[in-house]
């Protein structure tokens, strides 16, 4: 599964996780990313689409 919002654009973000003892690693942090069945152009299709974009009414859900 992609790990990008098809609406938003949405998608991965790196840093750094830093311990108590102030020890820097590389992680990622990924993008809450939900395939759904979506309205689009009157066709219903699945679409892999961030929770925000869900929550905020970007999208209209095919039932």
């Amino acid at each position: 599964m992609s790990r990008k919002c098809e609406i938003c654009g949405k998608g991965q973000v790196s840093g750094n996780q830093v311990s108590h003892s102030n020890r820097h690693s590389r992680r990622k942090w990924n993008a809450n990313i939900q395939t759904v069945r979506i309205v689009d152009n009157g066709t219903v299709r699945k679409a892999n689409v961030c929770t925000r974009c869900m929550r905020s009414g970007k999208i209209q859900r095919a039932i």
